[in-house]
């Protein structure tokens, strides 16, 4: 089998030797052999691990890269699919999040405009009729707390994007407390897909605002674009990272018929035994 070094395998993807070295550390490549002087001895399942690693980073950020290569170097396999099953689940709701907020734009695009009175396409103070579109079936209105859960956020988010104007729920007169309607629970679930996009809240604010006053939704149209080909480019990174993992699975199974990275029997670790960090 072909010896590399570590410059070698950095340099297909324009990183250091230092780097490569420090993946293998962190466990995201299989430990390497050493020379009698200490050198590390790295082959082309090497090279197979550190295109998995980084097509995994591209679909699904540093953190579930890392986890998916170490519970693969552990053979933990089920681990490994769990974190990747996470991450299409996020997509997925990403997505399903996307269609609600298209089609109230859609709807709201189609209106002449808002009814005298409907605060939900009007100045949006929070008073008069709340009944709006927003995913999901349910009593309204909502507290803080629910709509939280709903959401997977914390309420301090709700509130920090209240204070940003993004959010405009109204308050409950005798105790003071947040009431948020379809309409608010819409506007929440708008502001977390452009956060996600990584949109500044000022600009949700203005997007937001757009839709509530039903006064023009060609800048909202524009980021629902953008964000669905983000949407876009991500699912298909997550199916090139299937690839590469399939393929690196596959060259790491001994073919001896050893337990290897991926398709090891339960208690068994991948040839080369991944001992430790500095390895």
């Amino acid at each position: 089998m072909k010896r590399l070094r570590p410059v070698d395998l950095g340099r297909e993807h324009g990183l250091s030797a230092q780097a490569v070295r420090n993946y293998e550390q962190d466990g995201f490549l299989p430990a390497a052999e050493r020379t009698p002087t200490g050198y590390r001895i790295y082959t082309g399942l090497h090279a197979a691990a550190l295109r998995t690693f980084l097509a995994l980073v591209r679909a699904y950020g540093h953190a579930t890269a890392g986890a998916v290569m170490n519970a693969v170097h552990a053979g933990r396999t089920d681990d490994a699919l769990t974190a990747l099953d996470h991450g299409h689940a996020q997509l997925l709701r990403d997505r399903e999040t996307l269609a609600s907020v298209r089609g109230a734009v859609e709807h709201l695009a189609e209106a002449d405009g808002p009814a005298p009175g409907d605060d939900a396409g009007g100045n949006g103070s929070g008073t008069g009729n709340r009944s709006g579109t927003a995913s999901g079936t349910g009593p309204f209105p909502l507290s803080i707390g629910e709509v939280a859960h709903r959401l997977r956020l914390t309420p301090a988010t709700l509130r920090t994007w209240e204070a940003a104007g993004i959010l405009l729920p109204a308050r409950d007169r005798a105790t003071g407390h947040r009431l948020f309607h379809p309409v608010d629970v819409r506007d929440a679930q708008l502001a977390h897909l452009l956060r996600r996009g990584g949109y500044r809240l000022p600009h949700i604010a203005a997007v937001v605002g757009q839709i509530r006053t039903a006064g023009g939704t060609g800048a909202l149209s524009a980021a629902l674009a953008d964000w669905q080909e983000r949407l876009t480019v991500r699912g298909l990174a997550m199916l090139s990272a299937a690839a590469h993992l399939d393929t690196y699975l596959t060259a790491a199974a001994d073919p001896d018929g050893r337990a290897g990275p991926g398709r090891a029997d339960p208690g068994h670790a991948c040839p080369g035994g991944q001992s430790g960090p500095g390895r």
